[in-house]
């Protein structure tokens, strides 16, 4: 999608619908006696969410009134929505461009209004190879009206790196698990080296010498080697200062293993390394905008298969840490993984925290449905932090308690811990698992399961799909609160 800022004097590209957007109770306002007419016979009212076609004019093939609610809600997020709504009503129009005009004329509203047509034009549509033409979209230029172009394009650069991160990390989720299982995804993640990152990968002999049996044991059905990718983003004054890190649960596709999963759906599994790709995701983003910060991320990377040699419920593996863990049910894998990345992730680096990302558990999507993402922490401050992100990028989360008297659910009788500790409070117990890895270093587990992936999405922003959530609001969260 090419963007373009342009004033309002500017004469219109070639096949284009103009989209105006109209705040509630304005519609009225409207001068052009053709578009009134159009607006007085019928209930548009400039109410978020509502939209007319009015016709067309010398200047632009067709015209469309989008509503973008009242006008003391419109905020950056309301701009992001409501032009990432009017690519959606015409995208497939058979013109070539977008034009939106906004009732405000601040750079920054001009900015996320074009950043909110570059998430909503995201598509992934590589392996289609008979789509009709009147089913693809036909918008591939968007003309933002403004009074201050330039002032949009400086406020856009750091927003174009942004987007670009996301439609990594949905591609990265979306990629068949034939195409994206461990050692491919960790190519495309060395891959981004050319964005200035430092990527090491280790592989299955290099973590059996660190004694990583937990992660291990969740590939070993597999004939994929396990991986695990070191991302290092140096941007700090200082070098040598301590980073913040983020680890990723990379499961390329999860039957289950020998606890096997339903096929009813089992699909959808390609998408259970979301973690991961939103780690890969945020490290993309913080190199593309050269963000002032050190920071580390950490991909655990596996495929849970069924085979003849794959990990059985009654074993016992012992993690890099020394403790051992009873496995109960082989689809119980994630934290397993995620046992042995954080233990690395804070024995080699040391980080000022961990937010570790997971789509961890079926229970969070009981308990929360399909728009909020749970948040479990050791540290008020941290949970605080990712909190307000959270809200200012419209990547919901809710925080989640983590009591100490739930956490003998996972004892075991002849291991230090079993992994699992039965269906009440899935999500709680999956959690307080991973703590056990964390040694009291300020930390947060995010239970991405009901997030990463929305089918149908009812997000302006987002398509039918992979969602690339965690980017945006961890990508805040460094940039307001972890940068020099």
């Amino acid at each position: 999608m090419l963007i373009e800022f342009v004033g309002a004097e500017s004469a219109p590209a070639a096949q284009t619908v103009l989209a105006i957007v109209v705040f509630e109770g304005e519609a009225s306002s409207i001068q052009s006696g053709a578009y009134a007419r159009a607006v007085g016979a019928s209930r548009f009212t400039g109410a978020k969410g509502q939209s007319l076609e009015v016709g067309s004019s010398d200047l632009v093939d067709r015209v469309v009134l989008v509503g973008a609610g009242k006008a003391a809600e419109f905020d950056a997020m309301a701009a992001e929505n409501v032009a990432a709504t009017a690519y959606g009503l015409v995208k497939a129009c058979g013109l070539k461009a977008l034009r939106v005009v906004l009732p405000t004329d601040a750079p920054e509203t001009a900015a996320r209004a074009a950043f909110g047509v570059r998430l909503a034009s995201y598509r992934f549509d590589k392996y289609r190879t008979k789509e009709a033409a009147d089913k693809k979209p036909s918008i591939l230029e968007t003309e933002i009206v403004t009074g201050h172009a330039d002032a949009a394009r400086a406020e856009f650069v750091d927003l174009a790196a942004l987007a670009d991160a996301v439609a990594f990390s949905r591609d990265l989720t979306s990629e068949p698990p034939n195409v994206l299982y461990p050692a491919e995804f960790a190519r495309r993640v060395k891959a981004l080296e050319a964005l200035g990152l430092e990527v090491e990968i280790l592989g299955e002999a290099d973590m059996q010498k660190l004694g990583m049996g937990s992660l291990l044991g969740v590939g070993q059905g597999s004939i994929r080697e396990s991986q695990l990718a070191i991302i290092k983003w140096n941007g700090a004054a200082d070098p040598a200062a301590q980073p913040v890190a983020f680890v990723g649960k990379g499961v390329c596709f999860d039957t289950g293993g020998i606890s096997l999963k339903p096929a009813d759906g089992m699909e959808d599994m390609k998408w259970d390394m979301g973690g991961a790709s939103a780690v890969a995701g945020l490290m993309h983003v913080l190199a593309g905008r050269k963000a002032k910060v050190n920071a580390v991320g950490i991909l655990g990377l596996v495929e849970n298969m069924p085979d003849g040699n794959a990990q059985r419920p009654g074993d016992v593996v012992t993690s890099m840490s020394g403790q051992t863990i009873e496995i109960i049910n082989t689809d119980a894998e994630g934290r397993l993984v995620l046992a042995d990345a954080v233990w690395y992730c804070q024995d080699r680096f040391k980080p000022k925290f961990m937010v570790d990302l997971a789509t961890l558990t079926g229970a969070i999507i009981i308990s929360l449905g399909n728009d909020y993402a749970g948040l479990f922490s050791n540290n008020d401050a941290l949970a605080d932090n990712l909190l307000l992100a959270s809200k200012a990028e419209g990547e919901p989360l809710w925080r989640m308690p983590l009591p100490a008297q739930y956490d003998k659910n996972i004892d075991s009788s002849i291991a230090d811990m079993k992994n699992t500790g039965g269906r009440p409070g899935g999500s709680i117990t999956a959690a307080l698992f991973i703590q056990r890895f964390v040694n009291k270093l300020p930390w947060a587990h995010l239970d991405i399961a009901s997030t990463a992936w929305k089918k149908p999405s009812s997000v302006p922003t987002i398509p039918d799909g992979a969602t690339g959530f965690g980017v945006r609001l961890l990508n805040r969260m460094v940039a307001e609160k972890y940068e020099d």
